[in-house]
């Protein structure tokens, strides 16, 4: 019963849903009982955990620029989805330097044109839009950003989500909150981490690829500290606030942070050498500080989630080391035991996340 079987039976579609995060939300989808329609730009890496689930057996995906608004419109007339769930960016912080025009056009007319087929729907439907902790305007303090603090960034990424979040506002002030039909929220989270990601620059990866490999994994920025969580805690967090839209529990229009807990504010250096533990491997053997940043990022920034736990009920489930011991069985599967069924393999993480939320007592879970 978790999400209060609000899934079961439904149409969802998914945008994004090939990525790392899109791929663990349709697993997901599918086992709670949910019929998945994905829509994305084709298969992000290789490889890349939509083709290792084999998830286009079990979801039906079209392939698709969310850039191209008939395209993207007549998709979800063709659908007719009970839910949506907008995940499709560029959500690479490296690549927003190398085509920062591709970035911007992706997550700001990207999401434009979701919302543009949203403003076509006619029927019942819940939507979630997801953008990023980093479309908070950085002042790099200490405490953590709350939904209603100040939106903005200093680098493309950054503005690109900035302005992803007024274009939404425009589009539900002007629009979407006059349609009695639409349920509508916002979801914010970042530093995401767990087995599936091949993403480019991403440490975790660089970490599985190395140790897999037996190799010294080197590290640019070993202080950047950052707020990591296992991917399982945002889609959590999305599944919790369409379940509670769509019931009518959570009020239209609202943006929702999704983080961690604050013990999980770790440094790239600790990181890196936990999942070197957690892998069976000496610590510092497998880990290099080269101390070469090819580009500026952000050294400290975090979410406040007090309103998730105030009205969704919601709080992160793993501890850090759950989510350490998680990504390590996840990639050692892949890499060293070479399992077949990468699949079930999910499914049973997704299982033991869902028993220690319900041990935990969270609503969703139970």
């Amino acid at each position: 019963m978790a999400f209060g079987n609000v899934y079961k039976s439904k149409k969802v579609l998914i945008t994004g849903n090939t990525g790392f995060k899109g791929s663990w939300l349709s697993a997901w989808l599918t086992m709670l009982g949910a019929d998945v329609y994905g829509y994305s730009d084709g298969v992000p890496t290789t490889p890349s955990m939509f083709d290792v689930l084999k998830l286009g057996t079990y979801v039906h995906h079209r392939d698709g620029d969310i850039r191209e608004r008939e395209t993207m419109k007549s998709y979800v007339q063709e659908v007719r989805p009970d839910f949506i769930f907008h995940l499709a960016a560029q959500a690479i912080v490296s690549e927003s330097y190398k085509n920062p025009f591709d970035t911007i056009t992706t997550n700001v007319v990207g999401t434009a044109s979701v919302l543009e087929a949203i403003r076509t729907i006619d029927w019942p439907c819940t939507c979630v839009i997801i953008t990023s902790d980093k479309a908070y305007d950085n002042v790099e303090w200490i405490w953590g950003y709350r939904e209603t603090d100040a939106l903005g960034g200093k680098d493309v990424y950054s503005g690109s989500k900035g302005a992803a979040e007024l274009t939404i506002k425009c589009y539900w002030k002007s629009f979407i909150s006059n349609m009695p039909n639409i349920k509508f929220g916002v979801a914010r989270a970042g530093n995401v981490i767990g087995g599936g990601d091949w993403a480019q620059d991403r440490i975790v990866v660089d970490c599985m690829k190395a140790f897999s490999q037996g190799k010294t994994v080197e590290i640019r920025c070993p202080q950047s500290t950052r707020p990591w969580q296992h991917v399982l805690e945002p889609l959590s967090g999305y599944l919790n606030l369409g379940w509670y839209l769509a019931e009518g529990r959570s009020e239209n229009g609202e943006a929702y942070n999704f983080g961690p807990r604050a013990e999980q504010t770790k440094t790239v250096l600790d990181l890196t050498k936990d999942l070197a533990l957690a892998w069976g491997l000496d610590a510092g053997e497998a880990v290099k500080v080269t101390g070469n940043v090819p580009f500026s990022e952000a050294t400290l920034l975090k979410l406040n989630c007090d309103k998730a736990l105030a009205y969704l009920h919601w709080h992160s489930t793993y501890h850090y080391e759950q989510c350490i011991r998680a990504i390590a069985e996840w990639y050692k599967a892949y890499y060293v035991e070479k399992k077949e069924d990468m699949y079930a393999l999910t499914i049973n993480q997704i299982d033991d996340y869902m028993a220690v939320a319900a041990s935990e007592q969270l609503v969703w879970a139970l």
